[in-house]
């Protein structure tokens, strides 16, 4: 793990579950602080607000801009009209597919809950992932994006679908984040995003699998995180970044995944299309998200309001309706 030479790094003793409040589960005062991120972003928009278009494109994309010049730069390339984002043209790469390996070896369950100790883990949690088992995985494209806000309101003005994300303050579209992953929205919206699109470009456009989104993460290697075997801070919008805020698509240069897959890890949980299953010979885990829903579909790849065991490309997640800290949102896949 990257010494937390900056960023947010509590120690939770108990299972983060129950009665915590948000701000408990998120390792924060009920006071408001500053966070050194904070900090550096602000000092970072009075650098950058002069700044064009392309200025703003290269700061997003270059190895040697600071994370929080980076971040403040996503910003104002919402405010200015960001050209990466085409809803109706997504940039999506193309996998081979083949026979991938998918989960957890059962062995190294104990292992996982040493690495990641002091995060509240349960065991059970963890044993979603096993045993480790092979898929076959015809040829698809997955999206190097989830979807942005500003495509979730181009489906809005076009179908009059009902549901408005709860993350837009008083239902209004945020202009200011119209770059930064749509969340707050149920797995059907998502699914009807998928279908109205499929049905206004005629391509085969629908969520990704579970084995399909894991693959698209971790790559033929199998890894832990999307970009290597260690976690680091500066390569994904996690609670230990300390933004405890989405962030424009693309500004975590370095933490993308082997086929270069964008923000797999952190800014937004991202369902599939999958429901949770136990994997072949697997158990069944009747956990606190079985108990709240019966049957629910499944989230990949961890949160900016969540820490770094939940960006783990194996890990199994879902939406629980009683935490705030549950940002949801999802990228798309393409049937080829």
């Amino acid at each position: 793990m990257t010494s937390p030479v900056k960023g947010h790094w509590p120690v939770f003793e108990n299972i983060l579950c129950g009665t915590m409040s948000d701000r408990e589960r998120m390792g924060l005062p009920e006071f408001y602080i500053n966070t050194t991120l904070d900090n550096e972003v602000a000092d970072a928009y009075k650098k950058l607000r002069t700044h064009g278009i392309t200025e703003l494109l290269d700061n997003m994309r270059s190895t040697t801009t600071s994370l929080a010049e980076r971040i403040a730069s996503g910003n104002l390339l919402a405010l200015a009209g960001d050209p990466r984002i085409k809803t109706f043209e997504p940039d999506m790469i193309t996998l081979s597919g083949g026979d991938v390996k998918i989960g957890l070896p059962t062995d190294q369950i104990e292992s996982v809950l040493t690495q990641f100790s002091g995060l509240g883990l349960d065991i059970n949690w963890i044993a979603k992932e096993c045993p480790q088992h092979h898929v076959t995985l015809k040829p698809y494209r997955i999206a190097r994006y989830p979807i942005t806000n500003i495509e979730y309101r181009e489906f809005l003005v076009a179908t009059h679908h009902p549901e408005l994300p709860s993350s837009w303050p008083f239902r209004r579209f945020p202009q200011e984040r119209a770059n930064h992953p749509v969340y707050t929205i149920s797995p059907e919206s998502a699914d009807a995003y998928a279908r109205w699109l499929q049905e206004s470009t005629g391509r085969a456009f629908r969520l990704p699998t579970e084995a399909e989104w894991e693959f698209a993460a971790a790559g033929i290697e199998a890894r832990e995180f999307p970009w290597g075997n260690h976690f680091d801070a500066q390569l994904a919008n996690t609670a230990e970044t300390g933004l405890f805020d989405s962030s424009a698509v693309g500004v975590f240069v370095g933490g993308e995944s082997p086929f270069g897959v964008s923000d797999m890890a952190g800014n937004v949980e991202e369902y599939v299309a999958d429901y949770y299953a136990a994997y072949p010979n697997g158990q069944f885990i009747d956990d606190h998200l079985v108990q709240i829903h019966g049957q629910y579909r499944v989230a990949r790849g961890g949160s900016f309001a969540r820490f770094r065991d939940l960006a783990r490309t194996r890990r199994r997640h879902g939406h629980n309706p009683r935490s705030a800290t549950y940002a949801m949102g999802f990228r798309l896949a393409e049937s080829l």
